[in-house]
């Protein structure tokens, strides 16, 4: 899912500094959520940070207009990770001797996030003993700690404790988030569960697919730094969040998103279960008749659309079978010119629908296979990002 960060300002100068720091944060596609300190209002406005992080700002524990969730705890638990910059010697202190009292220090007591503190503040103060013991007090806590750049200060002194520079700051908790990096600037579209075929006004066609797949897919492709446009069916799995949903029904409704996306996307992941056929005759009001006779005719092959004018896209599509596994997915991956085919066989203990786990032959075009035992669903979709990337 799409990573938060939490960022807390504190007072003193290098507060307008957040302003970059937040900018660079979401062009990476982090969601960014601020707490500003009393002080930290003294040098920037809220309304500036609620500009660039397109999230309010919270700055009062006491905020009557706060809504129903208690903050300090929705934001310590939502964050992936929390980062303080500016952070005083004030701020370092309060949070050495587990001192809780605004909304700062409050959200990092109760967070389990990783929190990442950046000092700013005159040389002295930085190296005062007392303060060389609150650091220390919170390294050995697991604080991880951005050291301060050496340079001219506010004050005029020349020394250390000027706050790193936001690229460096940003850098550094992108490589701790983020450590694979393949999929940042790439889209990946990618359609997840069944889609249904009505019959009548309450009776449908459809198949077992959960979207859990899919799923898990596209919270696999977010924690790489990729963006994603999610094509959903109907699921019985938990959304991601980060993603861009496009609900749809029917095969036709799902056939006409992906190839409305399809110029938006650098790879597409066709881990959705389209239904086959669609009912010729069906009926606006409840069918009451003892016996039904349907006509069937075949839905729009998405796949084989998206093969035929993809271009240099990459196109990942999946085979559930129940006999002839290799040939019949090898067959399926020529015919709708795919580069990928993730193939299971369904009959198989922990492989079949509704699951978390999967075993699966990845086959490429160039006629490699390569066989998983079996292993969860997150897993095979990370391995399956690394063929994409090959």
């Amino acid at each position: 899912m799409i990573k938060t960060i939490v960022l807390g300002v504190s007072g003193c100068i290098a507060a307008f500094k957040a302003c970059e720091i937040i900018s660079l944060l979401r062009k990476l596609n982090y969601r960014v959520k601020v707490i500003m300190t009393e002080s930290a209002q003294e040098f920037i406005t809220p309304l500036t940070l609620e500009t660039l992080s397109a999230n309010r700002v919270v700055t009062n524990m006491f905020d009557k207009d706060r809504g129903h969730d208690v903050e300090h705890i929705s934001y310590a638990k939502e964050a992936t990770a929390f980062l303080i910059a500016p952070a005083t010697a004030n701020v370092i202190a309060k949070l050495s001797g587990g001192i809780a009292d605004d909304m700062l220090t409050s959200t990092i007591l109760a967070t389990h996030a990783p929190v990442i503190i950046c000092p700013a503040m005159n040389t002295a103060m930085y190296e005062n003993e007392t303060t060389k013991k609150n650091i220390q007090i919170l390294k050995n806590k697991g604080y991880i700690f951005i050291d301060p750049a050496e340079g001219m200060l506010a004050c005029g002194d020349e020394g250390k404790g000027r706050l790193a520079e936001p690229k460096d700051i940003v850098n550094f908790l992108d490589n701790l988030l983020t450590p694979i990096q393949d999929l940042r600037g790439k889209t990946v579209l990618i359609t997840a569960g069944a889609t249904i075929e009505p019959i009548d006004a309450v009776r449908y066609l459809t198949n077992r697919s959960s979207g859990k797949m899919g799923f898990a897919l596209a919270e696999a492709v977010m924690e790489r730094g990729g963006s994603v446009i999610l094509v959903k069916g109907n699921t019985t799995a938990t959304v991601p969040k980060g993603a861009e949903i496009v609900n749809v029904e029917t095969t036709l409704d799902m056939y006409d998103a992906v190839l409305k996306n399809l110029p938006r996307a650098d790879i597409i992941i066709k881990a959705g279960a389209p239904c086959d056929y669609t009912v010729n005759n069906k009926a606006e009001n409840k069918i009451k008749s003892r016996k039904v006779t349907l006509e069937l005719s075949k839905t729009k092959d998405i796949a084989s659309a998206v093969g035929e004018i993809k271009g240099n896209k990459k196109l990942i599509i999946f085979s559930a079978e129940t006999e002839n596994l290799i040939l019949n997915a090898q067959t399926k991956l020529a015919l709708k010119n795919a580069d990928i085919v993730v193939a299971n066989d369904v009959t198989l203990e922990g492989a079949g629908f509704n699951t978390d786990t999967n075993i699966a032959s990845i086959i490429c075009a160039s006629g490699a296979i390569t066989q998983t035992d079996l292993i969860s669903k997150y897993e095979l979709a990370h391995l399956i990002l690394d063929f994409a990337n090959d």
